[in-house]
């Protein structure tokens, strides 16, 4: 363990019951701490697994992993006030208003009164969302159930923040709008995980990133230098054909 960087996965192993391959094959990964990461990779290429296990949802069979300088195996109350989570599937009361379910998150994470209901005012300003705190969320567009899915993953202010696909199915505005906060955040000293596969996105945000085929890692660091090391041009999604001879693709896990 490098008290260097906010996530760290040695030689991480993670074979399914019933397949013949694993779905993690020695997977390492060093995020420092600072970074907006970008890991990538197509559906269904383990990368969701990966976060799942990172963040202790799931456990594997060989390896290592660190969050925030603490193992996993064993020290995840220690984990929990520093990391913030933000799934692919929606996890938010639909019958409940934006307000509210921001109160029941930020009460999970012990967050009570004033300093609550004032972090929740100052997210739903970040994410344009104030004139909509009181709107039931079924009544809410998919870019706007997004970017409070995105609220309640860091509204315990969390150092290290993963998201997992954070803005799939969203119109190009919301898209924007959710990159653009991300940068801020990032800049303002939160080190965040960005899961995606749509590699466009990873080259407008991420100062590192690490392409993800396998189960494990094929290529990483920061994108410019990655362009000249390979000379493969000014995009990632060249890089990765380069790399792999196929096109980002989908396929099951």
């Amino acid at each position: 363990m490098d008290k260097r960087y906010a996530i760290e996965t040695n030689n991480l192993f993670k074979r399914y019951k019933g397949k013949d391959k694993p779905t993690l094959d020695g997977l390492s990964l060093k995020i420092p701490y600072g970074s907006l990461y970008g890991l990538l990779a197509p559906n269904g290429a383990g990368k969701t697994t990966a976060i799942n296990i990172i963040c202790g949802l799931r456990r594997f069979d060989k390896g290592e992993v660190y969050v925030a300088g603490y193992s996993t195996k064993d020290e995840l109350k220690k984990i929990k006030p520093h990391l913030g989570l933000v799934p692919q599937e929606l996890a938010l009361f639909p019958s409940l208003t934006a307000k509210e379910n921001l109160m029941i998150f930020g009460g999970l994470y012990g967050m009570r009164g004033a300093v609550l209901r004032k972090r929740v005012e100052e997210l739903l300003e970040l994410f344009d969302l104030t004139s909509s705190k009181d709107t039931i969320i079924n009544h809410f567009s998919g870019g706007m159930k997004r970017r409070i899915n995105l609220i309640a993953g860091m509204i315990h202010s969390p150092k290290i923040l993963i998201l997992d696909e954070p803005t799939v199915g969203v119109d190009a505005q919301s898209r924007k709008l959710i990159l653009d906060k991300l940068v801020e955040i990032n800049k303002e000293g939160t080190t965040i995980l960005f899961i995606s596969h749509y590699l466009e996105e990873a080259e407008a945000i991420c100062n590192e990133v690490a392409l993800m085929d396998n189960g494990n890692i094929i290529c990483e660091g920061k994108p410019e230098e990655l362009y000249r090391a390979y000379e493969c041009g000014q995009n990632l999604e060249s890089l990765y054909m380069l790399i792999t001879g196929k096109k980002m693709r989908d396929y099951h896990e």
